[in-house]
């Protein structure tokens, strides 16, 4: 699979060659900083807060982990935002549980500090952005890194930003396939939700590529608990649920824990923005200079895109609107499609409703039937994202950069636009 089968087809720096390299070799390439909004400490609060700092560790096993070692469930376990799986990784979380015993905690590659307590949990978005510093390797020798990242650059300060296309991750970086299972639920079809899920074999080792082979061709779930590997433990479970309950399909996925569920639609969602993003891009159209029918958004109390309060661009305001957005004070958004979500005007809405349309779907698509926690109401996006001290440190074969980034924005599609690499591939 391919960026452009994830909907990322174009670079803000057409033209420019790229440094090519790889990611991730080892998880110290990818550091992962979170700028937290650290909740009131409080010494007779409920809640333990702490920061965690991982290394290789995906976000729902850590949470799971971390939830059975203090034996708690893991809703139990609130954070920020989810952190890639290969790298190593700084964050704030929140315990419904004993001071102690997060204290005592003793996990490999995983260490607790600073803890208090307060009032509240850490929830899904409680953080203003990260901090990230990323080394990639092996460049393309045929390529004079200097003058190019110096292009890219330029190409991207004169721009704002780079485009806001949700990266790899969003979709699986070993199996690239959220966005499909979020398109089978919105067709309805929960049985082929639950089979792309644990079946449907792609690039992974032999072990796993086999069990999955032979579970798509046998549907022999017996025979699949008994060969999926231990490591595989949200499909042992899904799976173990349907040796059980045969054909309960909509209950083995509610075995899941809430937030991958919900990650399913919005990935879908998220593969139809980028779409719409590499449209507008082919287009010609600004990603930061608003057009009549743009969508903007305002800025919150954090200073961050206000996505829940566009603001429609009109003939009488599109002058204001352009100075705001050049100053940085409003972006121009894109569609995350949903039961509650609206289309812009102008050229924007063009593009949404014809990918819409080209998808065949609907707003009530998006009500899942018996799985409310994977429903979504949709809502806006900023297309260009900003990034702030930006470094590239260029080594023997090797490219170092350091930057800041708002909440939601992907490090990795900034880095694409040196790079030109296929991200799937690593």
């Amino acid at each position: 699979m391919r960026e452009s089968d994830l909907g990322m087809e174009m670079f803000l720096t057409e033209g420019i060659p790229g440094i090519g390299g790889k990611l991730r070799k080892v998880p110290e390439d990818f550091v992962v900083d979170e700028i937290s909004i650290k909740p009131p400490e409080s010494p007779d609060g409920r809640f333990v807060i702490a920061k965690v700092w991982h290394r290789n560790w995906e976000a729902n096993r850590l949470v799971r982990r971390l939830a059975s070692n203090l034996h708690v469930g893991r809703t139990r376990v609130g954070f920020a935002g989810t952190k890639d799986g290969r790298a190593v990784a700084t964050q704030l979380m929140s315990f419904n549980a004993p001071l102690e015993a997060v204290q005592a905690l003793a996990i490999p590659d995983v260490t607790v500090t600073d803890t208090y307590m307060a009032k509240r949990m850490i929830t899904i978005g409680d953080l203003i952005g990260n901090r990230f510093e990323i080394v990639v390797s092996d460049l393309d020798l045929g390529v004079d890194a200097k003058d190019s990242c110096e292009r890219a650059r330029r190409a991207l300060d004169e721009a704002g930003g780079f485009p806001n296309y949700f990266g790899v991750q969003r979709f699986g970086s070993v199996r690239p396939i959220t966005h499909l299972i979020g398109k089978d639920l919105t067709r309805g079809d929960i049985e082929g939700a639950v089979m792309r899920y644990v079946a449907n074999p792609l690039r992974e080792d032999s072990e796993i590529t086999e069990a999955r082979k032979r579970l798509q061709e046998t549907r022999d779930f017996e025979r699949a608990l008994k060969e999926f590997p231990m490591k595989l433990t949200f499909e042992r479970t899904l799976i173990a649920y349907l040796v059980e309950r045969p054909g309960d399909y909509l209950g083995a996925l509610k075995t899941l824990p809430q937030n991958l569920l919900m990650m399913f639609v919005h990935a879908y969602q998220s593969y139809l923005f980028n779409k719409m993003l590499s449209e507008r891009m082919r287009r010609g159209l600004s990603l930061r200079a608003p057009e009549v029918g743009d969508l903007v958004l305002p800025l919150d109390k954090n200073h961050l895109p206000d996505h829940d309060n566009p603001i429609p661009v009109t003939a009488d305001n599109l002058e204001k609107a352009r100075r705001n957005a050049l100053e940085g004070k409003a972006f121009v958004s894109g569609l995350l499609y949903g039961t509650e979500s609206a289309f812009a005007e102008g050229p924007m809405g063009e593009i949404e409703r014809d990918i819409v349309g080209r998808e065949g779907i609907s707003k009530m698509d998006f009500q899942i039937i018996g799985l409310r926690e994977a429903s979504s109401k949709g809502t806006r996006r900023e297309l260009l994202a900003p990034y702030k001290g930006l470094t590239i440190d260029l080594g023997e074969g090797t490219a170092r950069f350091a930057f800041s980034l708002n909440k939601g924005c992907y490090a990795t599609c900034l880095v694409r636009e040196f790079m030109k690499a296929e991200m799937t591939q690593y």
